[in-house]
């Protein structure tokens, strides 16, 4: 005697359906798997490698740990140089931008030119570096409100 596909799949269905038994449950509980946590210490290899492969920090460059090892008087003139020329930035703003903006203006910082030219939509600045000869050149947009 033949037995369809259905007929297997009946029986096989039947003989779960009176074979099983009463489910049963057990606790869950939670295993760490870092060993520095309680996880198992076999893991601790592994861990550490695929830390090692994720470490993007490159140890500091020459120059960097010159700048460290900078002197007092050497961090203290880099700072005064900044802070002028943070003054000298906000004056050329003030000049061009301020309660009464000029057309236009040149101020000299030692070897530094800034000149600076305001036209119909934009305000022209150019910073000329007598040392190498360099000039550069910034278009700032203007700002045209209905009055």
């Amino acid at each position: 005697m033949s037995l369809s596909k259905f007929g297997v799949f009946a029986l096989t269905t039947l003989a779960c359906i009176l074979s099983s038994q009463e489910a049963q449950a057990a606790q869950l509980t939670y295993t760490p798997v870092n060993p520095s946590f309680g996880g198992n210490p076999g893991n601790s290899a592994h861990l550490l490698s695929v830390a090692n492969a994720q470490n993007n920090y490159a140890p500091p460059t020459a120059a960097a740990a010159t700048n460290a090892s900078q002197t007092q008087a050497t961090q203290f003139l880099q700072q005064l140089q900044s802070r002028f020329l943070s003054a000298l930035a906000s004056n050329v703003t003030e000049a061009i931008f301020g309660s009464n903006p000029q057309n236009s203006g040149e101020i000299v910082f030692g070897s530094q030119t800034i000149k600076f030219a305001r036209g119909l939509d934009a305000v022209a600045i150019d910073i000329f570096d007598a040392t190498t000869g360099q000039t550069t050149t910034i278009s700032v947009p203007v700002l045209l409100t209905g009055r």
